[in-house]
């Protein structure tokens, strides 16, 4: 709570502080991330979000405690002090449900809401803008009155030690699913508006000293993604937005999908008081780039039992289309993208056992051939490894090629 509030207070008084986010539960893409971290104090955002993690798994099969538990066994194993962890709920409500009744799907929200605190998560983003099986209209001070709800089971389970964001103006998570011509930017209106109601809801159920704990408002500053398009940041269009954050006491804006912005757009997002950047498939989309530069390299070995990881990957993804499928147009750049597109759907098919399997053969033929310095440099861009040093080289290439996207955030964050 207090380091967030000291970044806050900072991006407010006009200094280039802010925080990335980083919304990924994939492991070794998570361990990049703190062996990015390893040699210095730095705090560290991780976030999770309602559909990957809940009371009954989520798709990652995992509850709050036991995200918390992974998460630090992760950062403990790459030499990072779990302490430095801040933990983070992203759009708790009741969206996982949205397909059952209001009440049923608020009190599931509600049970989540509860298990998120009592396993230590300490920004908490309500999000209860999502509308379910019986709503006819959900209007905006519906919305607000449901997440001070939610908020009224946080307070109970955590109390003081929290911290929230609220708003819902946010792309669509993972990248859009078609190609857009035109992005908006939140008006400030609509900005105050959110926040007035939000008040109101939350001073409606004595929860008055739970507001002043609100630090931040997603609002859309005219950035997104999807599968083969970025709309960068464009300051100018935001500058009216930007300026309304004087008339919000207490707050910066939060970003959603900043992934694929240049560094001198994130920095000017933070100058913009868009203090918290979350970031999630460029992450695992850099992950994919090591193990397809680490693929290229085992094609040139002539090995007798080559690990075929992309073709593997790629049969997976037919087989099972279900999380891709939305996200890449049909034609004839449909394999291509289905593998190399932005909104990087590779990430959900990484647990699959085949996949694995395929995997660990790849880090096995590597480690093992021990490939020359330049043609390691080839596929990675630079990445040169002295020849008799390389028994890491798998692992190497995944914490520099994560790593550049991490270092990228925490210059433009000021850190």
């Amino acid at each position: 709570m207090n380091v967030l509030a000291d970044i806050v207070s900072a991006n407010r008084a006009g200094l280039l502080r802010g925080i990335p986010s980083y919304c990924t539960a994939h492991p070794e893409t998570l361990s990049a991330i703190f062996a990015a971290y390893r040699n210095d104090a730095a705090p560290i955002l991780i976030e999770a979000t309602c559909n990957q993690v809940n009371q009954f798994g989520g798709y990652t099969g995992m509850n709050a405690a036991g995200f918390r538990a992974f998460v630090e066994n992760l950062a403990s194993r790459e030499g990072v002090d779990p302490a430095r962890l801040i933990l983070g709920g992203d759009h708790l409500g009741p969206n996982p449900w949205r397909g059952e009744p209001g009440e049923v799907a608020m009190t599931k929200a509600r049970d989540m809401v509860a298990a998120y605190v009592a396993a230590g998560f300490t920004k908490i983003h309500l999000d209860a803008s999502i509308a379910c099986a019986d709503d006819a209209a959900l209007d905006e001070a519906t919305m607000a009155a449901r997440a001070a709800e939610l908020c009224a089971v946080a307070e109970a389970s955590g109390g003081a030690d929290l911290c929230y964001v609220i708003g819902t103006e946010v792309p669509i998570p993972g990248g859009e699913t078609e190609i857009l011509d035109t992005l908006g930017v939140t008006a400030p209106e609509a900005a105050a508006r959110t926040y007035e109601l939000h008040r109101e809801a939350f001073s409606a159920r004595g929860l008055q000293a739970a507001f002043e704990r609100v630090i931040g408002i997603v609002v859309q500053p005219g950035v997104d993604f999807g599968n083969a398009q970025v709309f960068a940041f464009a300051p100018e269009k935001a500058e009216t937005l930007s300026r309304s954050v004087a008339a919000l006491p207490g707050l910066v804006f939060e970003a959603h999908s900043t992934d694929y912005q240049p560094q001198r757009a994130l920095s000017e997002l933070v100058a913009a008081h868009f203090a918290i950047l979350k970031v999630g498939p460029e992450l695992t989309f850099a992950f994919r780039q090591a193990v397809t530069a680490l693929a290229h390299i085992e094609a040139t070995l002539n090995l007798a039992e080559p690990s075929r990881i992309l073709d593997v990957i790629a049969a997976e993804m037919r087989a099972n289309p279900r999380d891709w499928r939305a996200y890449v147009a049909t034609g004839d750049r449909e394999a291509t993208m289905m593998l190399y597109g932005l909104s990087d759907r590779v990430r959900y098919y990484w647990p699959r056992p085949v996949v694995q399997g395929a995997l660990q053969k790849l880090y096995a033929n590597i480690a093992s051939a021990r490939p020359e310095p330049g043609l390691v440099a080839q596929f990675t861009g630079g990445l040169v490894e002295a020849r008799g040093e390389t028994a890491g080289l798998p692992r190497r290439v995944i914490d520099a090629m994560v790593g550049d996207v991490v270092r990228k955030y925490r210059a433009a964050a000021g850190d």
